[in-house]
């Protein structure tokens, strides 16, 4: 690949750019995906299949390069037990917490204690954008 890896963080709508600034703020430093999507692309401004070490330019839903994250980790969890480095980097107050904000945001998946997640754990390198243009 003789670009840099491309990662979008998607809100509640394109407008909403809160976990891309949660990234910029150094508040959210982990992410977190079902396996079976985790390797693959999704599109021009998702590549999957993130390793420690890689350079990725982070996206907002506008597409709107907002900042460059360095990969650290990647493992698989179990949706049952979250590690507390994993619901912390993801912002949340408690494993709980992160499972039902997980449930809302992937209803199509079926995530059950068992259900194997691919976590990547990332340092904020540079900030590109601050402001979301509008």
């Amino acid at each position: 690949m003789s670009r840099r890896k491309r990662l979008t963080f998607w809100g509640a709508d394109e407008n909403d750019d809160s976990l891309v600034r949660s990234v910029m703020d150094g508040r959210k430093t982990v992410t977190a995906d079902a396996v079976a999507d985790y390797y693959n692309p999704y599109g021009e401004y998702g590549d999957g299949s993130y390793a420690p070490g890689d350079v990725i330019e982070v996206y907002d839903g506008k597409q709107r390069l907002r900042c460059i994250i360095k990969a650290t980790k990647v493992y698989t969890i179990e949706f049952g037990n979250i590690p507390e480095e994993v619901w912390r980097g993801e912002t949340f107050s408690s494993a709980e917490a992160f499972r039902e904000c997980h449930i809302r945001c992937l209803p199509h998946l079926h995530l059950h204690e068992h259900f194997e997640m691919v976590t990547l754990h990332f340092e904020l390198l540079e900030i590109i954008a601050l402001e979301a243009a509008p």
